[in-house]
């Protein structure tokens, strides 16, 4: 009971500590884009009412935006945004909040990024483990090959190849625009997909085949375990360390926003919200943005740290 209670104090003082770091590069994050949006050039009232609007219509549109403030007022009013849970407002009626936008396109980033990580581990996973098993083998090169295709296919260049061949020439799936489904969903999964694999598959090769060499692996097959109990139980838990950092850095851009698969295949999302943003100069939807995508990495970082105690027991003894 005493080694329990120790184990979780410790837990909890890891937790405290990644919390107060993470809350500390959010806000870092968030700052930082505060300045530098009000440091480039152009006016955003401008962009919005035009350069022949009226001044008393650009200096009452400065106002309800509060870029007639002093900056430090601005942050402190961009602070009081985030702390309300409504990030700032979109628009001067102040009837559509940055939140509600977000909440409203993350589910589609979410799902584009879940099913692209997906096609990713059923590809990459039996590809690398076949490929270290079979070293030097027909079976590895074809693997390493493949990895190497994938590697070179940017999904810039992947997506619309995929948008000819099955949305076009031969429709058998949705094209760009079309509402989001899952049938809207494998395209651009797939686009993402292959070139996380190729990454993938090629740190699951040089995990295993690290493993392999251990004593631990001659002794469990020494004590006749079958081939795939050594694989599945000493081999995988011991190779995947690597992997699952990928993966999880991977996961957390893949959540910040796909944007340009999102903006081939015309899907909404966080990265098309982004755009949009940044091409209208909407100040408060870009710190938003940003502060939602810095949350994301932040979240997903914690997590690969706990997968880490969950996949190897060292790691998570200590």
């Amino acid at each position: 009971m005493a080694r329990l209670g120790s184990r979780l104090g410790a837990f909890s003082r890891f937790l405290a500590v990644k919390l107060a770091t993470s809350l500390g590069v959010v806000l870092g994050a968030a700052t930082l884009v505060f300045l530098v949006l009000h440091v480039l050039p152009g006016d955003p009232v401008e962009r919005m009412l035009g350069e022949s609007a009226d001044p008393a219509d650009k200096a009452a549109m400065r106002a309800c935006l509060d870029l007639d403030k002093p900056l430090p007022a601005q942050y402190g009013v961009f602070l009081s945004h985030v702390v309300d849970g409504t990030l700032g407002y979109v628009d001067c009626a102040r009837t559509t909040t940055v939140a509600s936008l977000i909440a409203e396109n993350f589910p589609h980033t979410l799902a584009l990024a879940l099913a692209s990580m997906l096609v990713a581990l059923l590809l990459a996973l039996p590809l690398g483990i076949a490929s270290a098993i079979k070293a030097n083998t027909l079976i590895d090169d074809v693997a390493s090959t493949a990895s190497l295709v994938g590697l070179a296919m940017h999904n810039a260049w992947l997506g619309p190849l995929l948008i000819i061949a099955f949305a076009i020439s031969w429709p058998v799936l949705p094209p760009p625009g079309a509402p989001d489904s899952l049938a809207a969903l494998v395209l651009p999964s797939i686009a993402i997909g292959v070139h996380l694999a190729a990454l993938l598959s090629r740190m699951t090769r040089a995990g295993v085949l690290d493993v392999l060499d251990e004593d631990y692996v001659r002794t469990a097959r020494a004590k006749g375990l079958s081939e795939r109990a050594v694989i599945g139980k000493h081999v995988l838990r011991n190779a995947l360390i690597p992997v699952i950092t990928i993966a999880g850095l991977q996961f957390g851009a893949l959540l910040a926003g796909a944007i340009i698969t999102e903006k081939v295949f015309a899907r909404p999302g966080i990265g098309s919200l982004l755009l949009e943003a940044i091409d209208n100069r909407n100040y408060a939807l870009v710190q938003g943005c940003v502060l939602c995508i810095s949350g994301c990495y932040v979240v997903v970082n914690l997590l690969t740290d706990l997968a880490y105690g969950a996949v190897d027991p060292r790691i998570r003894a200590r």
